[in-house]
């Protein structure tokens, strides 16, 4: 990985997208072109982007990537896009268009991997299905990205990562046991589904090594936040067991939970292991507790959880929080302070790992966001661009496909660009 931002510009609509990927990086060549919006499809081809794919974003010429008038703006600017648009060039193009369709075909003949996230139906209905866009190139990918897959009695329904964070079970077992389900104040099952697209295209590409063709991808966000949680169908069809809500407490072990210091700090505890929930309770001055026969498993913890959280408990909240995580640190128990984003940005581990890195931008000058997702020794990724104005770059993609100015023109008197 590299902390090296984005190229120099000079102005934000002639930003140097020409800067390719270093020849070592992992994806370079491979060509992605990215029709999704809001928010699993366009992170899942981010990802690519980040490890050297040559990523194309296609948003409509008149109704722009939501995801640019998400959350705070900076004049005028939308903050979100330029984490989430990094390392794309920038088209415009009606789909639903003749030229719009024709300029879309022509770049999926050169392309690996388009990524999509239309309700089931809709590139069908322009001419745009995988019948025309693998006629035009049969070693495509195409992800479909949808709340509830391509096919079922949900399919055509919208679909957002709210609806499969309630509906997978997340938001059941989330929140105080006497309290309400709870939905995350972020996008959750968006990220999940991203990465598991992001996975499920690499894994795609490897088929076409030993096939020749590509294949669609058909990911339903609903699915990925069902697996991970883990058991819990296995659990309901083997005992009948229900999971509850919690809190931050879990069923599987104790002590684990949220502790506050005693200079206003909040902790998180957790003692999967034995030998760490051993430690944790000679730490805190109840060694007799590790005697007791229901301490010797994680469920039997759990069954005490209030004994175990009121001796750890308790212990904290007569320290100041830098005491308590270094006499954690000492005796090699498990503790972490509960940062907001203000601690992440001064966090000395993240800094270690670069894991907040500075871009530069046209629009903006510099900003900070999260670094490439993983660190490779040999084959590094990185960001070379935040996300761009809307169609910043339509001109220089149409020109790259051989277009010449006068067919430019003409789509844009058609509207398709």
């Amino acid at each position: 990985m590299t902390d090296t931002p984005a190229s120099d510009v000079s102005d934000a609509s002639s930003a140097d997208t020409s800067v390719s990927a270093t020849p070592q990086a992992p994806l370079a060549g491979l060509r992605v072109l990215d029709l999704a919006t809001l928010f699993a499809g366009p992170l899942a081809a981010t990802m690519l982007g980040d490890f050297g794919a040559e990523v194309v974003k296609v948003e409509h010429p008149a109704k722009p990537d939501p995801s640019r008038g998400h959350g705070p703006a900076k004049d005028g600017v939308g903050l979100w896009w330029k984490l989430l648009g990094r390392n794309k060039k920038n088209l415009t193009l009606d789909l639903s268009t003749p030229g719009g369709r024709d300029v879309l075909l022509r770049l999926a003949a050169g392309a690996d991997v388009v990524v999509e996230n239309f309700r089931p139906g809709t590139l069908e209905k322009w001419g745009l299905g995988w019948a025309e866009l693998s006629a035009a190139n049969p070693r495509l990918v195409l992800a479909r990205v949808t709340g509830f897959g391509q096919f079922g009695p949900y399919s055509r329904r919208p679909g957002f990562g709210t609806l499969a964070e309630a509906m997978s079970g997340f938001a059941a077992v989330t929140g105080e046991p006497d309290g309400p389900p709870t939905l995350p104040p972020f996008g959750l099952a968006d990220s999940v589904a991203a990465l598991s697209t992001a996975y499920a295209v690499m894994t795609a590409l490897a088929g076409r090594e030993r096939t020749g063709r590509g294949q669609v991808v058909d990911m339903a966000i609903i699915e990925p936040m069902l697996t991970v949680l883990g058991p819990q169908p296995v659990w309901y069809d083997q005992l009948g067991y229900v999971q509850p809500r919690t809190g931050n407490r879990s069923t599987n072990n104790a002590p684990r939970n949220t502790y506050r210091t005693a200079d206003g700090r909040w902790l998180a505890v957790s003692t999967s292991a034995q030998s760490v929930a051993e430690r944790v309770v000679r730490l805190v001055g109840r060694p007799e507790l590790a005697a007791e026969p229901w301490f010797g498993s994680g469920a039997g913890r759990a069954r005490h959880a209030d004994e175990l959280d009121e001796a750890v408990g308790g212990w904290i909240a007569r320290h100041d929080a830098a005491t308590v995580v270094a006499a954690f640190d000492e005796a090699q128990a498990a503790v972490a302070p509960v940062y907001d984003v203000r601690d992440v940005m001064a966090d000395e581990q993240y800094r270690a790992l670069g894991s907040i890195t500075e871009v530069e931008d046209a629009e903006l000058g510099t900003v900070k966001m999260q670094n490439v997702l993983f660190r490779l020794s040999e084959t590094p990724g990185a960001i070379r661009w935040a996300g761009r104005p809307h169609g910043a770059d339509t001109d220089a993609v149409l020109a790259e496909l051989g277009l010449t100015g006068a067919e430019i023109a003409g789509l844009r008197d058609e509207g398709a660009v």
